[in-house]
């Protein structure tokens, strides 16, 4: 691939470019399609099929800044670089990219996303191996129906705050802090830290101008908790990955929450944004669950399938010079493992309409040695916290008409922004509160305090002020 001029210009949601500016045209230098930008944001499955099209099941794309990738489209090539770490290596210092000059390290809005860290994702072979086992044994210490006890709780505590109203707003009132409050719990935290994660997460995702201070944040707040967890270990993640056989270093922990948090995070969510948004808006998705001709944690397999939370997946290197898909790639070459456009393949699925929800052999949580190690916690997130939703208000519905549904785009996934319902008014249910995981002890003297996030308005409840910063990051 020729490397184009670079250009630093990107098109954020709602803001319109002035005219003759390069983020008005969906191609860069020589014709290559920009992988974000307008066309991106608002049919990016659309974008996909003309990517197929014009070059078959691996496409030469665009990233932010014009950096240079390839983009697998197709299942079957998908499946061959996820399984293929030999050629296609997960270690990002493999990229010639940062020696081209193409990107600038230190400021990029992509290095969150694609730079080297010391966790299992930006490893190979053995030490792949090693630090995979760490995480493994982290996430397997929970049995899925003590997890499930924890989702209960917060399910129904979130369900409280606005049964009575008669409605609400799922994403941000429902799908977005459930997950965090889940996964913050497990990790060791402190059910207050999930709100401000929420936000900095959110903003990783969206690989804007404030991407690399949110990260610092996410990194400042888990090295605390790492810290605290020194002095006081407990039941969760944080207290196993640091006493595993393994031997991680502190700054190998901190990366591997990280790596937990951010992907269990925003995968969730958006999985539970999709299929609650299915429920509300399609009759036949709805009379399948109502009717037992479908369960939900079959309805969840089927989103996998048609909506990945995580469309497209950074990123593979080229360990060598090969071909794929009809395409030459050099050494050093970035690929992208388009998840989405790999489940409607027509070498998979001949009839994009027809039911799969039996079937689990779709790209959504990767596929080979970095396969998603979490995925059945995020499926008993989604599959629970759903399911306590609608037992709790069957009669749910749309309250806005269907074409007002907006969708947030990045290069990586595309969330829905809102989703409005209405329902009969109930009163909340009191409910035993079963006791908590331990939790740091709070700062001391001989312990470092807190990371600091500016604060807009006086202390208020966990719970208003995750619902604060839910919409910032939306209106964002």
């Amino acid at each position: 691939m020729t490397v184009p001029p670079t250009d630093h210009t990107t098109t954020e949601p709602g803001l319109v470019p002035p005219p003759g500016c390069p983020a008005h045209t969906a191609t860069g230098a020589e014709g290559v399609t920009r992988l974000h930008g307008p066309d991106a944001v608002n049919d990016p499955m659309g974008l996909y099929e003309k990517l197929r099209a014009a070059h078959g099941p691996v496409a030469p794309v665009l990233l932010e800044g014009d950096v240079r990738a390839w983009l697998v489209l197709g299942y079957l090539e998908n499946r061959d670089v996820a399984t293929r770490s030999t050629q296609f290596s997960r270690d990002p210092r493999t990229w010639h990219g940062w020696t081209s000059g193409e990107i600038d390290a230190e400021t990029s809005p992509l290095v969150p996303m694609i730079g080297w860290r010391p966790d299992c994702v930006c490893a190979d072979g053995e030490e792949h191996q090693r630090l995979r086992g760490a995480v493994t044994a982290g996430l397997n210490q929970f049995d899925l129906r003590g997890v499930r006890r924890h989702i209960t709780r917060f399910a129904h505590q979130l369900i409280d705050e606005f049964c009575q109203k008669g409605r609400t707003e799922l994403v941000g009132e429902f799908a977005e802090p459930l997950p965090m409050l889940v996964l913050t719990h497990l990790l060791g935290m402190r059910d207050e830290d999930a709100p401000k994660l929420v936000h900095a997460a959110r903003d990783l995702f969206k690989a804007t101008e404030t991407s690399l201070a949110s990260n610092a944040y996410v990194l400042e707040t888990l090295e605390q908790l790492v810290a605290a967890k020194r002095v006081l270990p407990g039941q969760d993640i944080a207290s196993v990955l640091m006493a595993h056989p393994a031997g991680l270093s502190d700054e190998e922990v901190q990366h591997h929450l990280r790596l937990i948090l951010l992907a269990g995070y925003e995968t969730t969510a958006n999985l539970m944004a999709n299929v609650l948004r299915m429920t509300v808006t399609d009759p036949r998705f709805r009379g399948s669950l109502a009717g037992g001709q479908m369960t939900l944690p079959e309805a969840v397999e089927q989103v996998l399938w048609d909506e990945p939370p995580l469309m497209v997946c950074p990123g593979r290197w080229a360990t060598g010079d090969t071909s794929l898909g009809g395409q030459e790639i050099k050494a050093g070459d970035m690929l992208l493992l388009g998840l989405a456009a790999g489940n409607v393949d027509q070498a998979v699925r001949r009839d994009p309409s027809t039911r799969v929800h039996h079937n689990r052999a779709h790209l959504s949580f990767s596929a080979g040695a970095h396969e998603c190690p979490g995925q059945d916690i995020g499926r008993v997130i989604a599959d629970t916290g759903i399911d306590i939703l609608l037992t709790r208000l069957p009669d749910i519905s749309l309250a806005v008409r269907e074409s007002e549904l907006t969708w947030r785009s990045s290069t990586w996934s595309r969330h829905l922004t809102a989703l409005p319902v209405k329902f009969a008014s109930r009163v909340p249910e009191i409910r035993e509160v079963s006791a908590p995981l331990p939790v740091p002890p709070p700062p001391s003297s001989a312990m470092p305090s807190a990371p600091r996030w500016p604060e807009s308005a006086p202390r208020a409840s966990w719970r208003t002020r995750l619902r604060r910063l839910l919409r910032m990051s939306r209106s964002s």
